[in-house]
């Protein structure tokens, strides 16, 4: 540390400074740690808000909660195992099926009438449209899709035009082959969705260029549905029965199966779909939801009784220089400990989950899932010799309870619980501005929560004390060296006086 001396009093203005501003500093440090437990506590939330996020969207409502989750029914394809993908429903009949593909759905589209070329080469994704060796390329161009208009211009690249078409309200994707150098749309949905252009090819630039042709044979095609053949009985002199069913996609339901619609079929090829009892997903489902309740309400439960340890404040920069890294680093996990100790809002969780069992342990404990020692904080233990007993007896009453019924599915468990962890969710974005429609680690606070609110009023105290401490410190500075000056006037004059004397 070098230290300021003025004059040649030999006084040490510096360190008389310094020592005289440790004590003014104090309320700065307490303000400083003060802010920084608040910092920290308010991330410890955005934990929280993560954990709880997961649990809620990527486990309950994404995957738990869908109907295929719980079902207690496996499909078989067998014959044609090209043509369809098939899974069962809860609902699905086991009765065999029989199923046929005439056709595929398709999306309308229009087919374009040569390559895009370049100096005798294809055009790129970065080629721009005057660029082009054929076409009327004009400044400004717009091409107008089902009633959409699309500002283009010459300057704009073959990725710019393809940017701004399928960024468009006229619902249509328009992509390009740099292998074949063709340029096509399609509509965006399968169906009925067709495609509509409002200029002609004659009097169109944009049109020109990219050469499309409406008008031109077989460049349009229109959107077709799926049509599906399925057989589930014979006739009396043993032939099947065919009946057809349409769907403007490539996936279709009937009798409870879930067809994926892969190619067509030569009538003599049909898939032969066969449905039998299997309880393995409705299982692997329920014990993954055991797990991943006892993992978040442990997580919960290990923060509200985190040990505290108030001796272990947030160190200033001045403490910090004094110590080891290694010493830095055991202080502040000190100092982080118990950030959420009792918590209400965390409490508040914890006793919505433990309540959501409690209210249907009667059904769950016949299914084979019961808590284990008070000491174990909730904690869900499964059985599965009993819950496959029950859900191969009565599965339905196992999907009422977890996902609810066919009239209502908010009356679920999982329902139940995803709404209880968006409560809470609501609750920590109000305190410390968290993102309750994200499990992001390092997004950004809403400025206006309560934390948010207290954390500006501590930058504005700092700023003012701050400030204060400056001025004081100059204030110290110039007053000693108004005395050195002094001193230093006086020592002038001794000395002159006693060498007069002599």
């Amino acid at each position: 540390m070098v230290l300021r001396v003025n004059g040649f009093s030999g006084f040490d203005v510096d360190g008389t400074v310094t020592k005289l501003m440790q004590a003014k500093r104090v309320p700065l440090d307490k303000l400083n740690q003060q802010k920084t437990l608040l910092n920290w506590q308010r991330d410890s939330y955005r934990e929280v808000n993560s954990k709880l996020f997961d649990f809620k969207q990527n486990k309950l409502t994404d995957t738990f909660n869908k109907s295929m989750a719980m079902t207690t029914l496996q499909s078989t394809v067998t014959g044609n195992t090209s043509a369809i993908k098939a899974v069962a429903t809860p609902t699905a009949s086991t009765t065999p099926m029989q199923v046929k593909v005439t056709q595929l759905a398709t999306k309308a589209s229009i087919q374009p009438q040569g390559s895009l070329v370049v100096d005798g080469k294809k055009a790129s994704l970065s080629t721009k449209l005057n660029e082009l060796s054929s076409g009327n390329a004009v400044d400004e161009m717009s091409l107008t899709i089902n009633k959409t208009e699309i500002k283009i211009a010459s300057t704009d690249t073959i990725a710019a035009v393809i940017s701004k078409i399928n960024s468009s309200a006229a619902g249509v994707n328009a992509s390009y082959d740099e292998v074949s150098g063709e340029f096509s749309i399609s509509a965006k949905e399968f169906g009925s969705a067709n495609i509509e252009i409002a200029q002609n090819y004659a009097d169109s630039p944009i049109l020109q260029l990219l050469k499309l042709d409406p008008a031109a044979a077989g460049a349009v095609k229109q959107a077709k549905e799926a049509t599906v053949s399925i057989a589930t009985k014979k006739a009396a002199d043993g032939t099947d029965i065919w009946e057809e069913f349409t769907s403007k996609t490539n996936s279709i339901t009937v009798n409870g199966i879930s067809m994926t619609l892969l190619s067509t079929t030569a009538a003599a090829e049909p898939s032969t779909i066969t449905t039998t009892a299997d309880a393995t997903q409705a299982m692997d489902t329920i014990k993954a939801f055991v797990q991943s309740y006892n993992d978040l309400l442990s997580f919960l439960n290990t923060k509200v009784g985190e040990a505290k340890y108030r001796d272990f404040q947030p160190l200033t920069d001045a403490q910090k220089e004094a110590m080891k890294e290694s010493d830095i680093t055991a202080w502040e996990a000190k100092a982080k400990s118990g950030l959420l100790k009792n918590d209400g809002i965390l409490n508040s969780a914890i006793t919505s989950m433990r309540s959501l069992i409690s209210g249907n342990m009667g059904q769950l404990s016949a299914m084979g899932i019961t808590t284990g020692e008070y000491s174990e904080g909730g904690k869900l233990y499964v059985d599965e010799d009993k819950l496959k007993k029950m859900l191969e007896n009565n599965p339905q009453q196992v999907i009422n309870l977890f996902q609810g019924n066919s009239e209502s599915k908010s009356d679920g468990l999982f329902s139940k619980m995803s709404t209880a962890m968006t409560n809470t969710m609501q609750n920590l974005a109000n305190r410390a501005g968290t993102n309750r429609f994200s499990g992001d680690l390092t997004g950004t606070f809403t400025p206006s929560s309560v934390m948010g609110r207290r954390l500006r009023e501590f930058d504005a105290q700092i700023l003012t004390l701050t400030t204060r401490l400056n001025d004081a410190e100059t204030r110290y500075y110039k007053q000693f060296s108004a005395m050195e000056t002094a001193i230093n006037k006086l020592q002038s004059q001794s000395s002159s006086l006693f060498g007069a004397s002599y």
